[in-house]
């Protein structure tokens, strides 16, 4: 997976998870209702990686712009909507890729029971990744959020920005919509 796809994963798999807190490095867990949650996260890219003249030379007209049609497509907005169950145990765990990724640095800025900020730093194939990550809960069945990324791939800069929010649904959560472990 290219890098600047495999940051946006990893952002977006560590936000969807924002009611959950980083016990580790001692951070407040925010003041959230347990269970159902669904969870809202537009991101957008800008910046385009470079595509090694070697693959290139290796790849059909067609394919090229395949390609460059699928470079292209992930330039605009993209919106998920994901489900999830929360529970007391996610509460008191770490979550995220940032925190399980020995790749990436975290520095907390802010810890509260409403807010939370973040400074991450990765470094994995050579490239270097900072960015910011806020979440606040605007109340106990409400979190909102935003993440910037920045890298540079082949002296090219690469953004990523997403705009998180999420609301609880439910305190029952569906058999089918806990995550397995």
């Amino acid at each position: 997976m290219e890098l600047p796809k495999r940051i946006s994963v990893l952002v977006g798999i560590g936000v969807l998870g924002c009611m959950a807190a980083w016990a580790a490095d001692n951070v407040t867990p925010l003041d959230v209702k347990l269970g159902q949650w669904e969870t809202t996260v537009t991101t957008v890219r800008t910046g385009t990686p470079p595509i090694p003249p070697e693959l290139l030379a290796k790849m059909s007209p067609e394919d090229r712009a395949k390609l460059e049609e699928r470079i292209k497509a992930s330039q605009g907005p993209q919106t998920r909507v994901t489900k999830r169950c929360i529970t007391k145990e996610d509460l008191a765990k770490s979550f995220g890729a940032y925190a399980e990724n020995p790749a990436c640095k975290r520095t907390v800025v802010t810890s509260t029971s409403s807010r939370q900020e973040f400074q991450i730093e990765c470094t994995e194939r050579g490239m270097t990744s900072t960015g910011t990550v806020r979440i606040e809960a605007l109340d106990s069945e409400h979190v909102s959020g935003k993440t910037k990324m920045s890298t540079s791939r082949g002296g090219q800069p690469i953004t990523i920005d997403m705009t998180i929010s999420a609301k609880w649904l439910d305190a029952a959560c569906p058999p089918d919509k806990i995550e397995k472990k």
